[in-house]
């Protein structure tokens, strides 16, 4: 895959990496935040629902007999306990204020008394928010009440320590807060590997659309030279035209072919076709291609005992003729003739030469794509592994004990032929 292929498809995993992520936390923090108001609603009902004990029993307790009259509250037991409290007249009111026995949080009387004569004022119970005069946070609740004429003219205001409550919230948005930094870390990953697989499909049918660019690139740059030689030679010598017009015809066949096959193996690879598998005769196969490969002056020699196959003709024809153009470029000594002998048995095409050999380091690079036997760029013997692997067949290569390379492509054996 090239390079800016690899960077477009890695932009692309971030992308959906990120996205996933952005949801998900989306989700999360919401989810955290609905956590987090829950849990500061259930404590403020316990503060409130304590407070609203304490106002509503000392609201029964204060006694108007054409004045308000205090004295009976000092004389019940929630004068000792906590949440403290306070009888305060509102703005209408005319009496001295009462406050219990016990002060759980010191709470400056000015702010109590303007809690009760909002309440007074409002006619309604109010909860809300304050300091202590050592600055600690207090929940007020105040109840307001009548006198004989139906006129709210003072308030019952209860106080209660809201710093152990806010303590424990504030443990549990660093709890929530810590949770979601590791679960969106871990969401992160997950997005990481998810993005990964859904490109896989993306990456292999952009790495399909490579290759078959490649491979036709290298299969067809010899028969469009030759075709413009052709061409070119034709412009030069009318009188040749005759002759090499129906060359020209034959070249621009191969061309043809060669493209099918190129789409062919391109859409097999990606899965719109199946191969077209079917009983073949092998050694008449390979008869066939050798007839009409060019040798160039090269020694070509067959050795072929009768065997069927089960294959694709189209693709085990253009793979044995890979195998055999890659042994007549660079099965030779240099300034020697090519020597090239190809053997059919028992489902197996051997292809030596009398070249060089390959270098045992390289024998498994040799199948890799841009490279061939010699070590020169090409595609031809990695067509020929593609094409042996898609029918469950095997490509190898060993140098033989008297110099050369050896080629041997192994096809499944077509039984009662």
């Amino acid at each position: 895959m090239t390079r800016s292929s690899a960077d477009r498809l890695r932009r692309l995993r971030l992308l959906l990496t990120l996205l996933f992520t952005v949801m998900n936390a989306t989700g999360l923090i919401v989810f955290s935040w609905l956590v987090i108001s829950a849990d500061t609603d259930q404590r403020e009902q316990r503060l409130d629902g304590e407070l609203r004990r304490v106002t509503s029993t000392v609201n029964r307790l204060v006694q108007i007999d054409g004045a308000i009259v205090t004295a009976y509250i000092g004389e019940d037991e929630l004068n000792d306990q906590c949440p403290q409290f306070a009888v305060l007249p509102g703005s209408a009111g005319e009496f001295p204020g009462h406050f219990s026995d016990k002060t759980c949080v010191p709470v400056d009387p000015a702010v109590l008394g303007g809690f009760a004569v909002d309440a007074a004022d409002s006619g309604t119970l109010l909860y809300g928010y304050s300091r202590g005069t050592g600055g600690q946070l207090v929940r007020v609740g105040v109840e307001p009440f009548l006198n004989d004429a139906g006129q709210f003219v003072g308030a019952v205001v209860a106080v209660s320590d809201a710093e152990p409550a806010q303590a424990e919230h504030t443990r549990l948005m660093l709890l929530v807060a810590g949770s979601c930094a590791v679960l969106i870390g871990a969401l992160a990953l997950a997005g990481h590997l998810l993005s990964g697989r859904a490109i896989r499909p993306a990456a292999a049918a952009l790495e399909q659309q490579e290759i078959l660019l490649a491979e036709t690139a290298h299969d067809l740059r010899t028969p469009v030279a030759a075709l413009r030689a052709l061409a070119e030679t034709a412009l030069r010598n009318p009188a040749q035209r005759a002759d090499l017009l129906p060359r020209t015809v034959r070249l621009a066949s191969r061309m043809g072919s060669i493209i099918d096959s190129l789409l062919v193996r391109a859409r097999l690879a990606a899965g719109v076709d199946q191969l077209a598998i079917q009983p073949v005769w092998l050694d008449q196969l390979v008869v066939g291609v050798v007839e009409e490969t060019p040798a160039d002056g090269a020694n070509v020699t067959v050795t072929a005992a009768p065997t069927a196959v089960l294959v694709d003709p189209t693709l085990v024809e253009r793979a044995i003729g890979n195998l055999l153009d890659n042994a007549l470029r660079y099965g030779r000594r240099p300034h020697e003739t090519a020597i090239v002998h190809i053997t059919v048995a028992n489902g197996r095409v051997t292809v030596a030469d009398h070249g060089p050999g390959v270098d045992g380091e390289l024998a498994g690079e040799a199948f890799d794509r841009f490279r061939t036997g010699s070590g020169s760029s090409g595609l031809g013997l990695s067509i020929v592994r593609w094409v042996a692997q898609a029918h469950g067949g095997t490509l190898s290569v060993y140098n033989a004990d008297e110099g050369g390379a050896i080629f041997e492509l192994a096809l499944p054996v077509a039984d009662g032929y």
